[in-house]
């Protein structure tokens, strides 16, 4: 029992010493995202939208051919809610039939229904997207301060599938902001907690083992 001890703990240590970025990483994954599939999908998503114009359709009889009239439309329809808020996650890519269930969602689903809406009426359009945005770009839409080219990092265009990626000229500032904004301020208590506590734990240790590890070889060179 001894031997099999004294062989333990050296492999534990080694573990610390050599994957404690990677334990780091999957505690955060473990705490953000409970089902690990939710971020793949929303990954996969993000990168192939599913735009949906036949969900619309109910919705899409009711409005004028004018982009910028159905943008006003979607905002009026769908209240902004942060993904924690919706789904009880920091980050998803939902579906049409999921933002229009739900009837709220942040501006991934917002960018969603109405590029669906456009698609429906046959108007040209493309998805846009920032560090901390997503929108969805057509002809006579004004620019902001979150909507312009000099922000966007990437765009795609779904009547011709071509990507496009670029560096986007944004604000650090800015992009901490939308971090404490739709990140960390709507985040549940109990996960905060949870996160902090296991992130100490594991930094504490790490700690242990080092400061163990020292002692061990100060000794060894005293022998």
């Amino acid at each position: 029992m001894e031997i099999t001890k004294k062989a333990v703990k050296p492999y534990i240590g080694k573990v610390f010493r050599r994957y404690f970025p990677l334990l780091i990483l999957l505690w955060v994954l473990f705490v953000l995202y409970p089902n690990p599939v939710n971020l793949v999908i929303s990954l996969q998503r993000a990168f192939n939208p599913d735009i949906n114009p036949t969900s619309v359709e109910p919705l899409a009889r009711h409005l004028p051919s004018d982009p910028v009239a159905i943008e006003s439309a979607v905002r009026e329809r769908i209240p902004y809610r942060y993904d924690w808020e919706v789904h009880s996650m920091p980050w998803y890519f939902p579906t049409v039939e999921e933002v229009l269930e739900r009837g709220e969602g942040d501006c991934k689903a917002r960018a969603l229904v109405l590029a669906s809406l456009l698609e429906a009426k046959n108007i040209s359009y493309r998805i846009d997207w920032s560090p901390i945005h997503a929108w969805v770009e057509y002809e006579g839409k004004e620019e902001t301060s979150l909507e312009n080219p000099k922000v966007k990092f990437y765009q795609q265009d779904p009547e011709t599938g071509e990507r496009s990626f670029q560096l986007p000229e944004i604000a650090w500032r800015d992009t901490l902001d939308s971090f404490q904004q739709g990140f960390w301020a709507p985040m549940p208590g109990e996960r905060k907690a949870l996160l902090v506590f296991g992130l100490l734990t594991l930094v504490t240790l790490r700690l242990v083992w080092f400061k163990k590890r020292k002692v061990s070889i100060s000794n060894s060179q005293e022998m």
